[in-house]
């Protein structure tokens, strides 16, 4: 009961972080009470977007593709096992925020920006692209919902045109990573804290929003909202959402649910491909010293 009640105020601890560090793009809103929340990975981008921000510091020859492909086996071990242990996931987390202690927010910033014009903005599904604009389009504002940092899924929303993202917080000082976070990852039940938070923030009626994920991990921020969507969903997603009434939309065009090189469970990814990207930045770190 107690792991039950720690678990829950870290969800808490981490939405209220996420929402108050949401930067919005400013914009003419005609509709400010309703809003739209996406998850991105395999909803806006085909995989996980810290792993792809892990593969273009490879390809910059911070490490070796035999590294990136260790990390992409120990994510699927998190799938084979059927679950994510929270004592691995928590040494794995831990070793990941090490490797990022001491480096500029604002080098990973860059990377990022040049990472995601290289990488990634070729991976965006254009349905889900889509689905975004027509809520901007009607007056409504959007905003990114992911375990990503918070810096890189900033830098997603920026270059999609979208209002703003919420993600993890990592904890900084004077314009670098202490190698701690500010609450948690922004996963499950803390992507809905993040949207309950931010609703009271901007003012949103809940009842009017929409959301989007291909995970059931996203449960509890997809029955928050009046109207959720399942994207590209897993099984237990598309057996829920079916169950319920939710419009489900598949961009993967006959493709499995299981994306080719990239099917992670989202905590594993965002952590694995964290630890991956922590041990380039920082060799990208040490060099440039």
């Amino acid at each position: 009961m107690r792991r039950l009640l720690r678990r829950r105020e870290e969800a808490e601890i981490a939405g209220e972080v996420a929402a108050a560090a949401a930067v919005t793009t400013p914009a003419a809103t005609p509709d400010p009470a309703a809003a739209a929340f996406f998850d991105v990975d395999n909803t806006i981008i085909r995989g996980a977007s810290i792993y792809h921000f892990a593969r273009g510091l490879a390809a910059r020859g911070l490490f070796t593709s035999q590294d990136l492909m260790k990390f992409a086996l120990g994510q699927a071990l998190f799938r084979i096992r059927g679950n994510e242990n929270p004592e691995h996931i928590a040494k794995a987390k831990e070793m990941a925020l090490a490797f990022v202690a001491g480096i500029k927010v604002d080098e990973v910033v860059r990377l990022g920006e040049e990472i995601y014009d290289e990488v990634m903005a070729d991976r965006v599904w254009t349905g889900t692209r889509a689905l975004a604009q027509a809520h901007l389009d009607a007056g409504q504002r959007v905003w990114l919902v992911t375990a990503t940092p918070v810096e890189l899924a900033r830098v997603i929303a920026q270059r999609l045109g979208l209002t703003g993202a919420l993600g993890t917080v990592a904890e900084t000082t004077e314009g670098a990573y202490t190698g701690r976070l500010v609450g948690d990852l922004l996963h499950g039940p803390a992507k809905a804290e993040a949207v309950r938070a931010l609703a009271r923030r901007e003012g949103l009626d809940l009842s009017r929003c929409s959301a989007y994920s291909d995970s059931a991990n996203d449960l509890p921020m997809l029955s928050l909202v009046g109207h959720p969507y399942a994207i590209n969903p897993d099984s237990e997603l598309r057996e829920h959402a079916e169950e319920s009434g939710w419009e489900v939309r598949d961009f993967r065009t006959g493709r499995k649910a299981t994306m080719i090189g990239l099917p992670i469970a989202a905590t594993a990814g965002a952590i694995a491909g964290g630890i991956a990207a922590g041990i380039a930045l920082r060799r990208h770190y040490r060099s440039a010293i």
